[in-house]
């Protein structure tokens, strides 16, 4: 089974951050891991508070991963402040694992901000460079200069550039408002599949089918911007095989 890291602030309600990379990981078949940066208070409708994890912490956790267990892909998500992500970029760079994808968050869905303005240098500066996927939304490409398609208006359109071409990935936008976590579980599907040996066109294509499905099949939960449905397979399917696999 491969294995894929995330780095990341949970949520405590479940649709973002740690919680959705996790079950996204599960979702592909995947063993999930995850190293916690910055602990979040947020529902639907809004961040009540952060607390960041200590950097020590932060690369105790990284060394307790890369010690033990072969990392096939890393995601990396919320870093809030240029302290994670030094701590982040020291241990990446000491370990040097493949597929690295770097989904830079600074807003949550309500626009509440996830990472300090003063941040963004550093993080332009340390983690950037050592992507070698990056799934920036629009607001997000606009502080960075790189651009995917997720907060327009019209068809829901991701642009990918490999550095000698430009691919187009395009479906029709789906309308509701049950779309909490979508980056989350967009960038760690696309490191779901490199890890199982997609290479950067295809798991950007996998990964946006996934999302459109699980937009598609979500459902109304909190008051504000509800969930997408993670194992929408599962629930629709069942556990595939589970009766015959239980009766050899």
């Amino acid at each position: 089974m491969k294995k894929v890291l995330t780095i990341a602030g949970s949520d405590c309600s479940g649709g973002a951050g740690i919680q959705a990379d996790l079950k996204t990981f599960s979702a592909h078949g995947v063993f999930g891991m995850s190293v916690i940066v910055s602990v979040v208070a947020e529902n639907t409708s809004r961040v009540i508070a952060m607390q960041d994890i200590t950097p020590d912490m932060i690369e105790k956790q990284i060394d307790a991963v890369f010690e033990d267990i072969e990392v096939d892909a890393v995601k990396i998500g919320m870093l809030s402040s240029p302290e994670c992500m030094k701590a982040v970029a020291a241990k990446l760079r000491e370990y040097r694992p493949k597929n690295i994808v770097v989904d830079p968050v600074m807003y949550a869905k309500n626009g509440c901000p996830l990472m300090e303005l003063k941040a963004v240098d550093t993080l332009m500066e340390c983690i950037i460079p050592l992507a070698d996927v990056l799934t920036p939304n629009i607001p997000e490409a606009e502080k960075i200069a790189i651009l995917k398609g997720g907060h327009a208006v019209g068809s829901a359109l991701d642009v990918l550039f490999d550095g000698k071409r430009i691919y187009h990935f395009e479906t029709a936008r789906i309308d509701t408002q049950n779309t909490h976590g979508t980056g989350c579980a967009f960038s760690s599907a696309v490191a779901s599949q490199l890890a199982k040996g997609a290479g950067t066109e295809k798991a950007v294509e996998l990964a946006k089918a996934y999302v459109t499905s699980a937009i598609r099949c979500s459902t109304a939960i909190g008051k504000g911007w509800g969930p997408i449905h993670h194992f929408y397979e599962l629930y629709k399917y069942g556990l595939r095989g589970a009766e015959t696999d239980g009766a050899k």
